[in-house]
């Protein structure tokens, strides 16, 4: 198994792979259209030419960065694809010279064993603004929040809007 860059031939795949897994709420069901525009983010695993799994690297800044949308074909699970994507983005996150990588997972054991620890939500604005607000769980999250390097200091992205501080009051 190797790992290696998406590039846009892999959408489908990739596509069918978060499919499987978003059903049940494992991972945040993505579009097509969506994976296509960010299909840089992604690394795909390989098997014999096969694409058997993928995980995805979204930038928020120099401070935040987040490992996202991690899956391996039930077939290949257990034989360490998952670790090799995981130190694949990792490396990513370094070229970029990123100084926090977070992750929401319901396996925080796994992510330990690469280095990752708890964190509160509250010290990932940036995540929690942009994304966490318009997911169907937001009110009743079972996902731990676990990160990689120095927590951010500070935040990019704008206050968050009205209705959400009313929400989470």
């Amino acid at each position: 198994m190797r790992t290696r860059e998406a590039v846009l031939p892999d959408a489908e795949r990739i596509h069918q792979l978060i499919s499987n897994y978003s059903g049940d709420g494992t991972l945040l069901p993505r579009s097509f259209a969506e994976i296509c525009e960010n299909v840089r983010d992604f690394i795909v695993l390989e098997d014999a030419g096969s694409v058997v799994g993928c995980g995805a690297l979204h930038l928020y800044g120099l401070h935040l960065a987040e490992i996202r949308s991690i899956t391996v074909e039930p077939g290949h699970q257990g034989s360490g694809g998952g670790k090799r994507l995981v130190r694949a983005l990792l490396l990513q996150a370094k070229k970029h010279a990123v100084t926090c990588i977070c992750l929401f997972t319901r396996k925080p054991e796994f992510f330990a064993q690469l280095g990752f620890g708890i964190a509160q939500r509250e010290d990932l604005p940036d995540k929690i603004y942009k994304d966490c607000c318009v997911c169907p769980r937001f009110h009743c999250c079972d996902e731990v929040a676990m990160v990689r390097g120095d927590l951010p200091k500070f935040a990019i992205l704008p206050e968050p809007p009205e209705w959400l501080v009313k929400l989470q009051a």
